[in-house]
């Protein structure tokens, strides 16, 4: 990688930490920062800016804030390029999303969306070591749900990994921002618990069955419904 100082230039007067920022999510954005890269040092930086190290320290604490740096302490230390975690995403997303009222049906049909777009993709390129990830996670759910034990997590764990295969890691990171403010919790709680759980269990394995008979009808048709239960959403024609 060419050194990050080379592409940085003194910054103006107004929100100088701000600029700072900027500069850097250009450098990310352009390759010329790549995640696990070190940015040059606090002197260094101070230097290129033309600022005090305190305000390099804020314009840090920014990029770490979201997810974009690691500042790290002591011997080998220094500040490093990371990828922000699906987490991260989600919570942005979220934050977004909670600044103006949406309600269940919104989600739903978000969802509804964005997952049959991504189950366009898992018809034509799932795996039979995808398939097989996808059941074992079916299985988890089920043995669960016999021992009165069902866990939720294992709903999200099942989208997630039905966008790993989309093979498609824009795709994958995206589906992570299901687990945050895209979450079918808020329509699930309109039915009983046992109902929901079961329901959810069966659509899922109905799911991965017509996956692997690349059934792109049956496939659509059970996530359609699968997202809009107890909605007033119209589900698409196949």
């Amino acid at each position: 990688m060419t050194d990050a100082g080379d592409h940085l230039t003194p910054v103006n007067s107004g929100r100088v930490s701000q600029q700072i920022v900027d500069q850097i999510v250009a450098l990310l954005r352009s390759g010329r920062l790549a995640p696990h890269d070190r940015l040059p040092s606090e002197r260094q930086l101070a230097k290129d800016f033309g600022v005090s190290r305190v305000t390099v320290r804020d314009a840090l604490r920014i990029l770490e804030a979201q997810g974009l740096m690691s500042v790290k302490v002591g011997a080998g230390g220094g500040a490093f390029v990371t990828a922000p975690s699906d987490e991260m995403v989600g919570e942005r997303l979220n934050d977004l999303l909670t600044l103006a009222p949406i309600d269940p049906e919104d989600v739903a049909e978000a969802r509804l969306v964005m997952e049959l777009g991504i189950l366009d993709l898992v018809l034509a390129r799932a795996t039979e070591q995808d398939l097989e990830a996808l059941r074992a996670v079916c299985e988890r759910a089920e043995r669960s749900l016999a021992d009165g034990e069902y866990d939720r997590s294992t709903a999200e764990q099942f989208h997630a990994r039905l966008a790993e295969a989309a093979h498609n890691g824009a795709v994958a990171r995206m589906a992570g921002s299901f687990r945050g403010p895209l979450r079918m919790a808020a329509l699930r709680a309109r039915e009983p618990a046992a109902d929901a759980h079961q329901r959810t269990v069966e659509d899922h394995r109905e799911l991965v069955e017509a996956i692997a008979r690349r059934d792109r009808v049956t496939a659509r048709a059970v996530m359609s419904r699968h997202l809009t239960r107890g909605t007033a959403v119209e589900i698409p024609e196949p």
